[in-house]
């Protein structure tokens, strides 16, 4: 007969082992994938983890991922178009992803072109913004509706959240660029801004995603405001521009955090 003592303490070691391996056996949650472009990689807010797609662990996806405490397929990339997205970013989709988020449609209208001939000396930028909005307005719904539709196609239970691009000035001051970005200039800029967020949220809710607007979250933080949450003209130059850390830590982050 075995004696009753060990019986009773091998089971009691048992016990003690049953919580550690239930909570090894726990499955990972999915990963939070954040597709789009710089706005969504983080470049500006610096602290890169790569040099091609400048994607930073102070961009609003790494934020959120931490305060969810999931792991993040980040795919976006500075300077993606829709083409770019839909090309290299939708691999982490799948049935069981749960949460993603997108910026994407800047790199699709000319808007760098269009800002930097508003920065350039004795140049001239209604035309290109005008450019700008006429392509917002004809081309980019067709882009998005492919953008959307495949990120559904793959994943259809997801909870998708379209986030939107801040307006870049407060049409006060001339600070920037060494004052050849006129108010005037700025106001047309942070017009073209205003269409291009009407045109990307009839096409997220058009799809059932939601969207997620900006603008006044960095509503007194423009380029040349006192505390600036964006970047005026600087090197290097794909930083020009672009929410930096403040803007990630105290607009993107809170904007996408409050709606979940």
């Amino acid at each position: 007969m075995i004696p009753a003592r060990p019986i009773a303490a091998a089971l009691a070691a048992a016990l003690v082992l049953l919580p550690a391996a239930a909570a090894q056996a726990a499955p990972e949650p999915p990963p939070y994938v954040a597709l789009g472009d710089s706005y969504s990689s983080g470049t500006g807010a610096g602290r890169y983890a790569d040099d091609d797609c400048l994607r930073s662990d102070l961009a609003y996806p790494r934020l959120l991922a931490n305060s969810l405490g999931v792991p993040l397929a980040h795919q976006a990339c500075s300077g993606a178009t829709s083409a770019d997205l839909l090309a290299r970013q939708l691999d982490p989709l799948g049935e069981d992803t749960e949460l993603v988020t997108i910026t994407i449609g800047g790199n699709d209208i000319g808007w760098a072109e269009a800002i930097k001939a508003c920065i350039t000396p004795f140049t001239k930028c209604t035309d290109d913004i005008e450019e700008a909005e006429a392509r917002i307005v004809e081309e980019l719904p067709g882009l998005l509706d492919g953008v959307y539709g495949a990120v559904r196609d793959r994943a259809p239970g997801a909870d998708v959240y379209v986030l939107g691009y801040p307006r870049l000035f407060n049409e006060r001051d001339e600070c920037d660029a060494f004052g050849q970005t006129s108010l005037a200039e700025q106001r047309l800029m942070n017009g073209a801004a205003d269409l291009l967020a009407s045109v990307i949220e009839e096409s997220a809710a058009a799809h059932g995603f939601f969207y997620v607007d900006v603008r006044s979250a960095f509503e007194g933080h423009a380029v040349c405001d006192e505390v600036a949450y964006l970047h005026g003209l600087r090197y290097p130059a794909a930083e020009s521009y672009h929410p930096n850390a403040l803007g990630h830590a105290n607009a993107y982050f809170p904007a996408i955090a409050g709606v979940l």
